[in-house]
């Protein structure tokens, strides 16, 4: 099963809990003392004293997620956008997806549920992919492509960025899927590659 989602909202937008969970995220390690000159530094420390409750703008969000990234003690970063995106996922699960569709999901065989939870995660890709075009294939193993990744546009890295997107995946399906579901972005375009790529194998299970 493929799918391929493009949002045209304009302008592009984001959802609040790619700010809200990284706040959370950062409380919870202890560096708070990092959030006033980070949010500065992105141009949004307004978002400290009201933060936003409603889709925001996605390059004001990937500004904050890349300074974050920079200023973040060494090796902290990534921990911190993979926090967020655990607790996006939570969020997700608590708020988002009905109870009853959830405990279906963990019944069912793990190749059945990914074929159920990859084109639910598609329709509704317009939260965590703005301006970019996201595809999916249920596999196994199951493959997200982001191509235009909003939030880690114009960076340039060695290594893949994404942690926070590939947080949010791993987490619904370690959930909703399997246990054993890991996550591995196998290519980036910080990186310089042609699209941001999830591959999701939940195979042990």
């Amino acid at each position: 099963m493929t799918f391929t989602q493009t949002t045209s909202i304009d302008p592009a937008r984001i959802g609040p809990n790619a700010v809200l969970q990284l706040m959370a995220a950062l409380k919870a390690a202890g560096l708070t003392r990092l959030s006033a000159p980070a949010f500065a530094a992105a141009g949004v420390a307004e978002w400290l004293d009201t933060p936003p409750t409603t889709m925001v703008e996605e390059h004001r969000v990937a500004r904050l997620h890349q300074t974050v990234r920079s200023v973040a003690p060494e090796g902290e970063g990534m921990l911190l956008m993979a926090e967020a995106g655990r607790l996006t996922a939570d969020y997700i699960l608590a708020h988002r997806i009905p109870r009853p569709a959830q405990a279906l999901l963990k019944i069912l065989p793990a190749r059945l549920a990914a074929r159920v939870l990859v084109p639910a995660i598609g329709a509704h890709a317009w939260t965590f992919a703005g301006s970019g075009r996201f595809s999916g294939c249920a596999g196994p193993p199951t493959v997200f492509e982001l191509t235009g990744n909003p939030l880690c546009a114009g960076e340039r890295a060695t290594e893949p960025v994404c942690a926070w997107h590939a947080a949010v995946f791993q987490r619904l399906f370690q959930v909703l899927v399997s246990p054993a579901a890991r996550v591995a972005e196998t290519s980036c375009e910080a990186r310089g590659d042609s699209c941001c790529r999830f591959v999701l194998d939940w195979r042990g299970a």
